[in-house]
């Protein structure tokens, strides 16, 4: 549909291609512009740290702060437990509350570079879901909650019909998983004043549930905004790369990998990528993303610098340009390229080079790792490595460069 909004934020999300789909545009356009309306996003806690996947929503908390609403991060420290069916496959591994606490801990930093927390009206909230979930007494919430719910509704959610289509199994507890994130919607709303839901656009069912039990108990008025799901050009999943996971923690990926990452991103998805996951101009990232040839890559090197000094600061996305252009324009040797360390015992009287390409994480396994030698796309000191050797002592005088394909490298160093 065409909307011409009054607000800021939803002028940002509409023209920078955040906007999937939204309950009431205008309902929620005026709320923006009469006052701080304060909006959340639930992440899971499964892992130590989120993904690329989840920057997009973070970036939507991100704009909604600049345009001066509150956002809150909403922790699933008690949906965690059940796990969210949508779009899977299979069930989620249960964790222990002790593992879930842990990931809190470890994701919580990650959004302090996007938003900021405190005690103003437009300061952001991290919450956690944990609160009001783990002491619901199971027949009240039945009696007082469950009852709002139509299973013949909840079974023609896409997220729910496409595992039953499948014939897929859907246990009982990952059908909950929609009541309580309804129910975290009302009580963010009952506790914290929240109008406004977002997510990815496969949480559309779980937020209009959330805006209709919310209506139903509270007889609150509350909106939901989707962003679309991301793919690349080349129909990959958003957040995926060759050697797995791009996470946001720098624990779990240094900043030069995930520079690399944005730097690796294809021509036709640049333009767009400028404008989710930066906040150039939108005409500097229209002019960036209609670049040709060598141009283009210049492009690549502008998002991988923004995006990458929004997580980690300028210094280190400057840190990984400088680094990219002494492997990539010198052929030397990066010193913030991913590092594996051995000892001398570890390498005893040899070690297989295949193995260093698996430790280094540029081979999944010793069969990739062999593959890539026979494709002639391994590289070690940036000759071609033809076929697996031990690689003794003496071969490791100095540090050495291996090298994958043109795009990504690890050093190996011995202790010592």
């Amino acid at each position: 549909m065409t909307y011409h909004p009054k607000s800021d934020f939803m002028r940002v999300m509409m023209e920078r291609g955040f906007l999937a789909d939204c309950t009431d545009y205008q309902g929620l356009d005026e709320a923006l512009s009469e006052g701080v309306v304060p909006a959340y996003i639930g992440f899971d806690a499964t892992a130590k740290s989120l993904h690329v996947g989840s920057l997009i929503q973070i970036m939507m908390l991100r704009w909604l702060q600049k345009t001066g609403h509150q956002p809150i991060v909403l922790m699933g420290g008690g949906t965690t437990k059940v796990g969210d069916p949508s779009f899977r496959a299979d069930e989620r591994p249960l964790l222990t509350p002790e593992q879930i606490d842990a990931n809190i801990a470890e994701i919580r930093q990650v959004f302090s570079a996007y938003v900021q927390f405190g005690d103003g009206p437009s300061d952001a909230l991290m919450l956690n879901n944990a609160e009001w979930l783990d002491g619901l007494n199971y027949l009240d919430f039945l009696r007082d909650i469950g009852r709002h719910f139509s299973v013949n509704r909840m079974l023609a959610f896409e997220s729910v019909k496409s595992r039953l289509d499948r014939e897929q199994s859907l246990s009982f507890l990952e059908f909950n998983y929609m009541i309580l994130q309804a129910y975290d919607f009302m009580e963010l709303n009952r506790r914290y004043g929240c109008r406004l839901q977002m997510g990815g656009s496969d949480q559309w069912g779980n937020i209009v549930n959330g805006i209709d039990l919310t209506r139903r108990i509270l007889d609150e008025e509350v909106f939901g905004l989707t962003s679309p799901l991301l793919t690349t050009s080349d129909g990959r999943k958003m957040g995926k790369s060759a050697s797995g996971a791009v996470w946001l923690n720098a624990e779990m990926l240094s900043p030069y990998e995930f520079w690399q990452f944005w730097r690796n991103t294809t021509d036709a998805d640049v333009g767009r990528f400028l404008k989710l996951y930066t906040e150039l101009p939108l005409e500097d990232c229209e002019r960036l993303g209609a670049a040709e040839g060598a141009a283009i890559n210049d492009a690549k090197v502008v998002l991988a610098n923004e995006v990458t000094a929004l997580l980690h600061g300028r210094e280190a996305a400057q840190a990984a340009e400088a680094t990219a252009r002494e492997v990539f324009e010198k052929g030397g040797v990066g010193e913030d390229l991913p590092t594996l360390t051995l000892t001398a015992a570890e390498i005893g009287d040899g070690i297989a080079n295949t193995t260093l390409f698996v430790r280094s994480g540029l081979a999944p396994s010793g069969k990739e790792a062999k593959r890539l030698f026979a494709e002639g796309g391994a590289r070690i000191n940036d000759e071609v490595v033809a076929e697996p050797r031990l690689m003794t002592a003496a071969d490791f005088a100095a540090p050495l460069k291996l090298s994958a394909g043109r795009k990504r490298h690890a050093l190996v160093v011995v202790q010592g």
